[in-house]
């Protein structure tokens, strides 16, 4: 515990505290944090109080940062195809996105953790990881990334997001994400690959989506779809519900007339419990969920807050409260702000229990060795 008091962490897009919630828990000390939002930077200072939060535009604040160990964020996904005068692979100025690289070049952290929708993954065929890709990979850290789900900790909703971690001066064969008992489910073929980094692809040349996990160092990548494994007690929807819900959250009078058109599935797509669907469509906003699944996945999208769920003989929308329990934040995280403003921050927001689990194999280095016969990850790169 001393030495995790030690790591001093910057949290940018900081949101309501994802990330913050996180580092706490493991006694990683937050010493700057930043968010645009109004709102969510009163929820923020309301949390954590305000002696490290600073509210506005962050590359208003870029020379201001202090020096730190660990750089996190759930940084905006902006079009990238926008920005820049579309030079390259390389090209991702006027994006957000930018001022994440100036930091990690100004400050030089020894990792960074970033986090977004894994759509980022094959959204325009790759394109906008790719240049992401591109971008981290070029500045003298080893990258890893993988998909992770909310349900893998406990959480019941399903919220796959990307996680990427840069590792600076680790120029070795080892993965945060995956374990030993994993490895032993990779052919034999896939590992000869990820040993060998002359085999290698150039991220400039790659094209289409990329895959759930994968390493990048100096232009060149390696990726595989590997099967994200459980690493808590699943727990469903009706799990977290509150026993007494106001009258207000109840939509029962206006499904029961929906129901008249809908068609009756009660299928599982994805863990989640589909019970009616829009007769002859399949759009979410006509859908009506059952609650021994889990939630679909939490949207900052106002229509989404309006989904109707099977709870006894009533139907209603999910309250604000069971919000902040599948997101894995406290009952009233989001107090400072209305009922109706937290469903946005909740939607927006990152699970700490995902972000928990990578500082804290970070933090100790909790790694594993990727080794092929006598290669190690980084010896034909450093012949």
């Amino acid at each position: 515990m001393e030495k995790m008091n030690k790591v001093r962490a910057v949290e940018l897009f900081a949101g309501i505290g994802g990330f913050r919630l996180a580092a706490d828990r493991l006694n990683i000390e937050t010493v700057w944090a930043n968010d645009i939002d109004p709102t969510a930077s009163l929820v923020y200072r309301d949390n954590f109080g305000s002696n490290v939060f600073v509210e506005g535009d962050i590359n208003s604040y870029i020379d201001f940062i202090p020096d730190h160990d660990i750089l996190t964020g759930g940084f905006p996904c902006q079009p990238f195809s926008k920005a820049g005068k579309k030079q390259g692979i390389d090209d991702y100025r006027g994006t957000l996105f930018e001022a994440i690289v100036k930091i990690v070049r100004i400050k030089k952290p020894n990792y960074f953790v970033l986090e977004n929708v894994n759509s980022l993954l094959y959204m325009e065929n790759g394109r906008h990881f790719r240049t992401i890709l591109y971008a981290l990979s070029s500045l003298d850290y080893k990258i890893e990334w993988r998909v992770l789900n909310a349900t893998s900790f406990g959480l019941p909703q399903n919220r796959e997001r990307v996680i990427i971690v840069g590792s600076k001066n680790q120029k070795t064969n080892q993965s945060y994400f995956l374990d030993q008992n994993e490895f032993l489910n990779i052919p034999t073929k896939t590992l000869d690959v990820i040993a060998r980094f002359n085999t290698w692809k150039d991220i400039s040349q790659s094209k289409g989506k990329f895959s759930d996990w994968g390493m990048a160092y100096q232009g060149k990548f390696v990726s595989f779809d590997i099967p994200l494994p459980v690493y808590s007690h699943q727990k469903k929807l009706k799990d977290i519900l509150q026993s007494d819900v106001d009258a207000s959250f109840d939509f029962t009078a206006d499904t029961l007339l929906r129901i008249e058109k809908s068609q009756y599935v009660n299928k599982y797509y994805n863990g989640v419990q589909i019970l009616y669907n829009q007769a002859g469509g399949a759009r979410m906003g006509y859908s009506i969920f059952g609650i021994d699944g889990v939630a679909p996945t939490l949207t900052a999208s106002t229509s989404r807050h309006y989904e109707r769920y099977c709870i006894g003989t009533a139907y209603r929308r999910l309250t604000n409260v069971e919000y902040a329990r599948i997101q894995g934040f406290p009952d009233n995280h989001c107090k400072a702000t209305s009922p109706y403003n937290q469903y946005k921050l909740y939607g927006n927001a990152v699970p700490p229990q995902m972000i928990e689990f990578v500082l804290y194999r970070i933090i100790n280095n909790l790694y594993t060795e990727i080794e092929k016969q006598e290669f190690t990850l980084f010896d034909l790169w450093e012949e």
